[in-house]
């Protein structure tokens, strides 16, 4: 199943279980005592709070599956097709390190370009750091919008 699948079938759970919780909100409201006004309140921030995490989480991945396919167009996508993996799948550590400092050097050489730090996320999320990853695409998604 792909990554876009599984994200559409959890958004879909997670619009359910708002609706749930809206629900359980409203008959707290029904009840009418401050308290349970209070906790009425609380359950319905839940799903807002939830929505805009998930919408948010939705776009980001959206926007950077344009602009991958934007880089593919150009024939600039990165391939990792070539660096030895694990059993287990993920890239041996010592040749994603290597792959990651080459594209740092990319970034440090143009520091502007959308197209490397699209490429140095996916050396970011490569060598296991996902955090700094989604940051270096952040930095991509902003300089692609500029552009």
């Amino acid at each position: 199943m792909s990554a876009r699948t599984v994200s559409l079938v959890l958004s879909a759970v997670l619009v359910l279980y708002f609706v749930l919780l809206g629900g359980r909100a409203v008959a707290l409201f029904r009840d009418g005592s401050p308290t349970a006004i209070a906790f009425g309140i609380g359950v319905l921030l839940l799903p807002i709070v939830g929505a805009w995490v998930v919408w948010s989480t939705l776009r980001f991945g959206m926007r950077t599956s344009e602009l991958g396919k934007r880089l593919d167009a150009e024939g600039g996508l990165p391939d990792t097709s070539g660096l030895p993996r694990l059993p287990s799948g993920r890239v041996d550590r010592a040749a994603a390190d290597a792959w990651f400092e080459e594209r740092r050097a990319e970034v440090e050489a143009a520091p502007e370009d959308w197209r490397a730090w699209y490429r140095l996320a996916v050396a970011y999320d490569i060598a296991g750091d996902r955090g700094r990853g989604r940051d270096a695409m952040r930095k991509a998604l902003e300089l692609a919008s500029n552009q």
